[in-house]
Formats: structure tokens, C-alpha cells, sequence
């Protein structure tokens, strides 16, 4: 459509519209009857020679005209069911004449049809439906982008995500395998025992990660909410009431970075199990994962970005202590603060004030997190690197935390959660303390408190980053790939302006 605006697309095809409501045809009509997929088609007729046919068995499908072919009375149309393509055929001595002429005259690339028909091999081989009826389901006004393979522009594909959709079938197995990935962990944790659960998005106090929330304001209560950061502290409100296995896939929205690993909006399961410790869930982990990437790929091997991952289990492990120095060279009881400090100048990692924990967590993130490529648990953390887990119950340096990593990109947290509430009310304190030397606010939860006060069981607890995991399953390179609408910076279409007045 060289040199033809949309404008005189979009008047073209409201004209078609007006001739078939003149002869009295719905345009957008209320339902249609589909009663095979095209993949079906092909699995069905698989074995059909060449200029075979099957007259007597009439079929019904739908679908997105991606093309269309005259070869004087024949006509071709490529149908897209989103399963797969299917080609369908209108022939003037075989159509009905009616028919043959709506396909002709009214139906253009873009438009959802309806078609009737019986399955015949074309002499060139290509499994074929015989248009019999046909009807339009969805004018479409607009023509698809020609050349929407070639764009560059990865934000008109995520902005516009419905084209990139219809386009490119690759993107479509992209989403298939996340909404699988999402069935077999649900099954996986039923069969585990857990309930699946749900927590307020919206919360009078954020909490259960390090992280700038998303402000938003109630009319009704005339204060302030934030849109939840993680589910953690409902989750173990939930525990204290005698659930005992428990998750859910929530929805969180953190105020920070974007980038090819973050979304302010995302999605993680976070899990927690009472009665268990941090080494039962990475058994749980290491299950779950393994048995998934066998489960959509057939194989525990598969590639991410050109590297070869083997998710056959059990997987690597190693302490913080010992990835610290073997990595950056730092020893954990003996390097000198003064050689932490001049790191952390060389590196510009800035701390409120300095805490040798602290520091090294953040030397371990620059220095050691992205030399785990094979699946790896980093285990025993710096007791300084989260408030909510339990000292280590053979050093008190120490936290019983992991981090799994694969490919360098951490994929899950997990902790032996904290369940002493003297305990606990300290660490909340001194992390809202230490927030404020950060210039920023972040509230006490003084209601977990207390519900910790009621009794909490042991619980091994567990967060893995479901949009993450979808991209090394799915060999994307960037967390929009696999988000269908990724967040992007705001575009003002005109009118927009005019609509706020």
C-alpha cells in the first residue's frame, strides 16, 4: 500500500461496510460457530494425497485473514486462528455464487472471517478448506503493518503488543509457554498440599522487601495506600492463623529501575510452608523448576542467550562466604574494613552508614552474582542483608537465606523465617532507622508485630520471579518480551489533553 495513507484505507473499507449493509449482510455479527482449530485440520488430515478431498465432512473455523490470492476464479485466503494457519479457497464453479463474491468484493487482509467448507490437498500439496459459506466476522479498517518483521522499534511492539501478536507467531509461543508456565506450577503446588491464596493489593503499609512503593490515596479512609511490593507479611498473617502451606501469584509494583530484569510491575509466587526450614524449600525449588523446563522443553537442558543450561537435578550450592572469596577475593573474617571501604569508593556503592554485612552484600552482588551460570543456591547470607530470616542456627554471622541464580540473573529468595516477634520488632525498627539516614520513609508493620505475638510456626518461606523464569524458559532477552503489556513511558496521543479538560 506504497503512497496510500491509513486515512484513505480506513475510508475505502467503511465504504465496503456501507455496500454490504446494502445488501443486507451483518458486518459484526453476534457469535459464530467454530468446531475445529486449524491445527486439528492439519493433525486430522495429515496423511490426505495431493488433490484428495473430503467432501462429506463439513467443518466450520474462524480466523484472521493474513493474505489473499486471485487467480482468476479461484481465490486463496491465509486464515489465523492463533493456534496456527490454515488455507482456505473460494472456486467459482464450487462456491456458492453469493459467497464466491463476498470473498471477492468484501473481504480484505485484516479482516476475522467465518468460514464453512470441506478439506481438500491442493495439487501443490497445501491442506486447503473449500469455502462454502463464508461470513465477516470483524471489518477491520486499518491494513496490517507490511513489514512488522523488520521493525526496530521494540516499543511500537510493546505499545501496540495486538500487532505484534498477530504478526509474529514467535511472540505468540512466547505467551503460550507463560500461561503453561503458570498451569504447572499451580498443578505442581496442589499436588504439594498448598491453597492458593490472596492478599490485598492495595495496603495501608508496605513491607516484606527493600523497596520504593507505588503511592496511591483513599477517598473513602482520606489517607494514603501503596500498592504492594510482595505479599510476604499477609502470607505469614495467614500462617499465625493456622494455614499451614500457602502461596499465591501476586501481582507487585516497586517505584525503581527499569531495565532488561525489572518492571515496576511484575509478577512472583511467594510460597511458605510451616513446620519446614530454607532447605526444604530449595528442594521445593529445585522440583518445581527442574521438573518444569523438562515438562515444556522434554529435556532438563535448554539455551539461554547462546549459553547451554542443565537444570537436571540437584544443582550446585555454596555459601556467600565462600562465593565472596573466591570471586572478589574477600575473606569475611579477615579483610580489613579500610579494603571493604576503598571497594566500595572504587565500585560508587554508597551506604547511609557503613556495616561490614551490609557492604559485602552489596561487593557480592558486583563481584559474584553473575559468575553462576549453571542453576546455583547462594546460601548463608550476612545476617545484615534482610531483617525477616532467622540467625543461623550454627553462626550467628550469618542468616539461614538463599538466593538461586541461573545465568547470573537471581530468579528466587527464600528464608527459615523469622518467627520471633521481640526479635523481629527489633530488626523492623532498625530497618525503618535505617531508611531514614536513606532520606526516605518507610513505615513500622506494627500489626505483623503483633500478629507475631499470637505465635507464628517455624516456616520455610520462598519468592521466585515468574517473569524472570519465563524468559530463561523462553530464550527472551529482555522481561518485556514477556510481559504483555511491559510498563513504558507515557506517549500523548492527541485528544488526550483535551479529554482531561
Amino acid at each position: 500500500m506504497k503512497g496510500v495513507s491509513l486515512d484513505d484505507v480506513r475510508k475505502t473499507r467503511l465504504n465496503i461496510i456501507d455496500e454490504m449493509k446494502k445488501e443486507g449482510i451483518v458486518v459484526y455479527p453476534y457469535r459464530f460457530d467454530v468446531n475445529i482449530s486449524s491445527v486439528e485440520l492439519h493433525k486430522r488430515y495429515g496423511g490426505l494425497k495431493n488433490e484428495e478431498s473430503r467432501e462429506d465432512e463439513i467443518y466450520s473455523i474462524a480466523g484472521r485473514v493474513k493474505a489473499k490470492r486471485k487467480f482468476g476464479k479461484l481465490i486463496f485466503l491465509d486464515i489465523d486462528d492463533y493456534d496456527g494457519k490454515i488455507q482456505a479457497c473460494a472456486k467459482a464453479d464450487v462456491t456458492p455464487t453469493t459467497q464466491f463474491s463476498i470473498v471477492k468484493r468484501f473481504i480484505d487482509v485484516g479482516d476475522i472471517v467465518g468460514i464453512k467448507g470441506y478439506v481438500f490437498r491442493t495439487k501443490r500439496g497445501e491442506l486447503t478448506v473449500m469455502i462454502l459459506d463464508v461470513c465477516v466476522l470483524s471489518k477491520a479498517l486499518l491494513p496490517l503493518p507490511e513489514k512488522w518483521h523488520g521493525l526496530k522499534d521494540y516499543e511500537d511492539r510493546y505499545r501496540k503488543r495486538y500487532l505484534d501478536l498477530i504478526m509474529n507467531p514467535e511472540v505468540r509461543e512466547v505467551f503460550k509457554k507463560r500461561f503453561e508456565t503458570f498451569k504447572y506450577i499451580r498443578k505442581f503446588m496442589d499436588e504439594k498440599g498448598f491453597d492458593e491464596v490472596e492478599v490485598p493489593i492495595l495496603q495501608p503499609v508496605y513491607g516484606g522487601a527493600f523497596a520504593k512503593p507505588f503511592i496511591s490515596h483513599s477517598n473513602a479512609w482520606e489517607t494514603d495506600m501503596y500498592l504492594s511490593i510482595s505479599p510476604e507479611l499477609y502470607l505469614k498473617r495467614l500462617l499465625i492463623g493456622g494455614m499451614k502451606q500457602v502461596y499465591s501469584i501476586a501481582r507487585c509494583f516497586r517505584n525503581e529501575d527499569v531495565d532488561r530484569w525489572h518492571n515496576p510491575e511484575f509478577t512472583q509466587m511467594e510460597a511458605y510452608w510451616a513446620y519446614k526450614d530454607y532447605t526444604d524449600m530449595m528442594d521445593l525449588a529445585e522440583e518445581l523448576i527442574s521438573g518444569l523446563v523438562e515438562h515444556l522443553h522434554g529435556t532438563t537442558t535448554i539455551e539461554y542467550q547462546g549459553v547451554e543450561l542443565d537444570f537436571e537435578r540437584p544443582w550446585k550450592r555454596i555459601r556467600f562466604i565462600d562465593a565472596l572469596k573466591k570471586y572478589a577475593d574477600i575473606d569475611f573474617d579477615t579483610t580489613p574494613d579500610e579494603e571493604i571501604k576503598k571497594m566500595l569508593k572504587e565500585n560508587e556503592i554508597e551506604l547511609p552508614v557503613y556495616n561490614r554485612g551490609l557492604a559485602m552484600t552489596e561487593l557480592f552482588e558486583k563481584y559474584c552474582e553473575d559468575k553462576f551460570i549453571e542453576p546455583t543456591f547462594v546460601i548463608d547470607y550476612p545476617k545484615e542483608s534482610t531483617p525477616l530470616c532467622k540467625l543461623h542456627r550454627k553462626d550467628d554471622r550469618l542468616v539461614e537465606r538463599f538466593e538461586l541464580f541461573v545465568n547470573g540473573i537471581e530468579l528466587a529468595n527464600a528464608y527459615s523465617e523469622l518467627n520471633d516477634p521481640v526479635i523481629q520488632r527489633k530488626l523492623l525498627e532498625e530497618q525503618v532507622k535505617l531508611r531514614k539516614l536513606r532520606g526516605e520513609y518507610h513505615p513500622m508493620d506494627y500489626d505483623f508485630v503483633e500478629a507475631l505475638e499470637y505465635g507464628m510456626p517455624p516456616a520455610g518461606g520462598i519468592g521466585i520471579g515468574l517473569d524472570r523464569l519465563v524468559m530463561i524458559l523462553t530464550n527472551s532477552p529482555s522481561i518485556r518480551e514477556v510481559i504483555l503489556f511491559p510498563q513504558l513511558r507515557p506517549v500523548h496521543r492527541q485528544g488526550q489533553e483535551e479529554g482531561k479538560k
